[in-house]
Order: C-alpha cells, then sequence, then structure tokens
C-alpha cells in the first residue's frame, strides 16, 4: 500500500509521515498537516456495508495513516471501539422527519468527540514507540466543551501522557462543565479562563509556537501534541462513521451503491464537515456538505460571500460548542481549494491574525461548489427541538436542532430530495436546560433532578455520563485570565 504523508498547510517543508504527524499535533511553522495526495476506498461500498463498525474503521484509516502496521492499527480500533460505547453498533441511525440521524453521542462523555478521542491515546503512543520518542507527550487542549471532557476521558492515566484542558468558565453547560471538573485521572488539569472559546484557542496555539517554552519543555523531557482536531490523528477517525453511516443506508436499502447522500453537519471549528469532505476525497457518494451554524453564523456568510470576518459580537447561545468565531479547520481547507498553496493559505491565515478578515479568489469559491451553508437562531433552534419531539417523539440536542433546521430550510429552497445524513453530535442530556426549555418543561430544577425529568419525557435512559455525577467530586477548580494560561502551563509541568 503507497505511503501517504503529510506536509503543512503554510510551507513547502519536508512532509512527515502520519504518526509523526499525529506527535507534533502542529506543524513547527504554525499550520496544520494536510495529506499530500488522497488515496481511494479499495473496498466496495457494499463490502463495507456486512463489516462491523471497527471493520470499516480499519478499511478507512488504514488508507490514510498508512505507516501503521496492521496489528498497530487493528489494536487501537479493537481498544477504542469496545465496551465503551452503550451500544454495539457504536453508531446507530435514527430516522426522523424523512432524515437519518447518524448518533455520534454513545461513547463515554455522551458527545462525538468521543467517536476520535477514543482511539487518540492509543494512536499516539503506538505513534510514540513507531517514532523512538521517550519524552512525556503533554496535550494541550482548548474546548468549546466537548473536546475536553473526551480527551481527558481518553488519555486519563495513561502512561507517558499528562492532559490540560482550559475552557472558558462561563460559556460551556452546567453538565459540561461538571463533567470536566469532576474528571479523575493523576495526569488530568482542567483550567477555566476569564474569556470565550476562541481567546482560549489563540493562546493555546501561542503557547505551541513559543520556541523557548518548548526548547525548556524537552531539556525537561516534555514535548507538546494536540487533541484539538487541528491534530491529524483526530480527524482521520472522524471520517470513519460518515463512510459507516453511508453503508447502513446501504444495508438498510435506503440508497443503492454509488447513490449520493446530503450530509448536514452542526458546525464551529470545521474539522467534523471537514471529515466528511475528506470522505467525499476518498470515493465517498456526497451530493451536498452542508454547514449549519448558530447565531454565530461567521461559516455561513464565509460560504455566501468568500469573505471571512471574525470582527463581530461573540454570542452565547444554546449550542455553545458551536460558539466560535475562528474555525481553525477551515484552514484545510483553504489550503486545497487553492490548489495545495502553501503560501496563498499563509498569506490568508496572516490576514486572519492581524485583520481579523480575509477574502479568497473567484478561483477558489469555485472550489466550495459542494458545500452549502445556512444558520439557526435560538428561536429557531428551540423550535426543531420542540417540532422534532412532537412529530416523532424524539429529542435531540441543540446542535443537532440547528442542523435540523438547516436542513429543512436548505430542502424548501432547494428542492433537492438527495437522502440525507445528519450528524447528531450530543446527547439531550448534555443540555437538558435548553432541551426541556424548548420542550415548554419547567427548567428551574437542578441539573440531576432535570435529567430525571428529561428521561421521563423522552422515554430514554439517563446516560450513565451523566448518573456518575450525582456522587462525583470537584477535582480542578482553577480560574485564570487569558495571559495567564502559559504559566498555568509551568505549574502543571512544574516548570
Amino acid at each position: 500500500m503507497k505511503e501517504i504523508m503529510y506536509k503543512s498547510t503554510r510551507s513547502d517543508s519536508a512532509p512527515v509521515t502520519a504518526s509523526r504527524a499525529i506527535l507534533m499535533g502542529l506543524a513547527e511553522d504554525g499550520g496544520l498537516f494536510v495529506p499530500t495526495e488522497f488515496p481511494v476506498l479499495d473496498k466496495s461500498l457494499s463490502e463495507l456495508a456486512k463489516m462491523d463498525y471497527q471493520g470499516v474503521a480499519y478499511e478507512v484509516m488504514k488508507l490514510l495513516l498508512s505507516d501503521f502496521t496492521e496489528k498497530e492499527l487493528k489494536s487501537c480500533i479493537r481498544n477504542a471501539y469496545g465496551t465503551s460505547f452503550d451500544t454495539e453498533e457504536i453508531v446507530p441511525l435514527r430516522r426522523a422527519e424523512g432524515a437519518w440521524y447518524l448518533e455520534l453521542f454513545h461513547g463515554p462523555t455522551i458527545a462525538f468527540k468521543d467517536m476520535a478521542l477514543q482511539i487518540l491515546p492509543h494512536l499516539m503512543t503506538t505513534a510514540a514507540r513507531k517514532n523512538g520518542e521517550n519524552k512525556e507527550i503533554v496535550i494541550l487542549t482548548a474546548t468549546s466543551g466537548d473536546t475536553g471532557k473526551a480527551a481527558m476521558a481518553g488519555f486519563a492515566n495513561v502512561p507517558g501522557t499528562r492532559i490540560m484542558v482550559f475552557y472558558p468558565k462561563n460559556g460551556v453547560s452546567s453538565i459540561q462543565e461538571k463533567q470536566m471538573l469532576t474528571q479523575k485521572g493523576v495526569n488530568t488539569r482542567v483550567v477555566g479562563i476569564r474569556g470565550n472559546f476562541d481567546d482560549a484557542q489563540t493562546e493555546v496555539k501561542r503557547i505551541f509556537s513559543d520556541e523557548a517554552l518548548r526548547a525548556e519543555m524537552a531539556e525537561k523531557g516534555f514535548v507538546f501534541s494536540s487533541a484539538n482536531s487541528i491534530n491529524i490523528g483526530r480527524l482521520v477517525p472522524q471520517i470513519v462513521y460518515y463512510v459507516y453511516g453511508y453503508t447502513r443506508l446501504l444495508e438498510k436499502g435506503v440508497v443503492r451503491e454509488g447513490d449520493p447522500v446530503n450530509i448536514v453537519v452542526p458546525t464551529g471549528n470545521f474539522g467534523n464537515i471537514l471529515a466528511a469532505y475528506y470522505g467525499a476525497r476518498l470515493g465517498l457518494p456526497v451530493g451536498k456538505l452542508i454547514c449549519a451554524s448558530n447565531s454565530n453564523k461567521v461559516l455561513f456568510d464565509f460560504f455566501t460571500t468568500g469573505t471571512y470576518d471574525r470582527n463581530r459580537d461573540f454570542i452565547l447561545t444554546s449550542s455553545p460548542s458551536m460558539d466560535i468565531l475562528v474555525s481553525s479547520n477551515l484552514e484545510r481547507l483553504l489550503y486545497h481549494i487553492s490548489g495545495d498553496d502553501a503560501a496563498a493559505t499563509a498569506a490568508l491565515m496572516e490576514d486572519l491574525n492581524t485583520k481579523g478578515v480575509y477574502t479568497i479568489t473567484d478561483q477558489m469559491k469555485e472550489g466550495l461548489d459542494k458545500f452549502a451553508g445556512g444558520y439557526a437562531t435560538e428561536a429557531q433552534t428551540a423550535e426543531a427541538i420542540r417540532r422534532i419531539y412532537d412529530a416523532e417523539q424524539y429529542v435531540i440536542d441543540p446542535h443537532t436542532a440547528v442542523a435540523a433546521h438547516v436542513y429543512g430550510d436548505y430542502r424548501a429552497q432547494s428542492g433537492d430530495g438527495t437522502t440525507a445524513l445528519i450528524a447528531s453530535t450530543a446527547s439531550p442530556f448534555k443540555f437538558e436546560n435548553s432541551v426541556m426549555q424548548a420542550l415548554g418543561e419547567p427548567a428551574y430544577l437542578p441539573d440531576l433532578e432535570l435529567a430525571d425529568r428529561l428521561s421521563e419525557k423522552a422515554g430514554v435512559a439517563v446516560p450513565e455520563a451523566v448518573n456518575i455525577l450525582r456522587t462525583a467530586l470537584i477535582r480542578h477548580n482553577i480560574v485564570c485570565n487569558r495571559n495567564e494560561m502559559k504559566q498555568e502551563v509551568r505549574r502543571f509541568l512544574e516548570l
């Protein structure tokens, strides 16, 4: 099998192997790693339809993580996708309002981030062995709510690693915060920052590129890596569930092999929808990739105008994992639609960094023809939750509701009746206050009482991830300003 190498989006520096890219997380020039070419699925979709999730995962991931041996990769997959999920299917499909909801929240932290973050620690420790890396790997991550808990759940007590998570103190749901602050593990630390997700993400990137700090860490036996979707080891496993979802539709007779499907993704940092785009590059039959935004509609405006402008008010919404104005993974798409032009991509990123805005060329706009964009207001998000419950007795979370609303608008305006997969990214129990309000129920109760009420309403058991919070102890209580984040890293590492 041909080895796929990875290069930076911002320079023509020498490419590295997949395992090296996973270990590094971010390229030395600050760019993101992208494959130098895209292989094509070497099993037919009908062959993949006969496989379970683990089987599909191997067939997809072997193409892009080509320097992992079959034994190494299958071991990582087996360790990741097993008893930590509450269903054998790993990713069930649920039909509602004529679309198919790809339920990505059956892992240990009840959010789609588990799909990649259950396997990333195994990929990373395997990559460390392959590359003779004997330093302790320090995972540094900013989270808008879900990545932090999912990453810590994956890396907690993994030998040779430490993980530090920064989150916006007043910008996540109560359940999301409780999940993070009660995280066990001698190698974990959580810090709230006074600011928003973009503040946390920008500072984490700055810390990553601090050469003096990295040199000091190297002397003390540490090396940085990332669990954010800027890490290609996060992105590749996310491609799997789109391929798996398509093959389940094939198995059910909903589509015939080769029929296109539209994929609808509630989007903040752009990693989840980029994974669907990468799936299409591997040969998955995709019609439209529908990018669903909340009131922070920077991506909708970009797809509409070709101008990306983060200079706007930051809005706190009921879908906090999408409250993002700097969508990091869009950089990878810019690189691809520029014709793999690293200099052009670097210039756009410099404009974003210095001016907060950039505009792509008309030629680059042509590369966006597979994408459509839409957004949902807070009222429209709540209405989608209520409407789908009333019609289907199916309860969805606010992020999924954003996607449901945007898909309804897209279908009404385009008349496109192509079969649709909607990425259902979190359990409604993670955002129970917003969900219960949308359903017209009292939402003033304490979180865990509210979970019991939602369970009755939805006819679904309270997930174990929420149940364990009833007796969990708060283990993390640090809050800092953005300019104090680097000092907190130093304190964590005892530098």
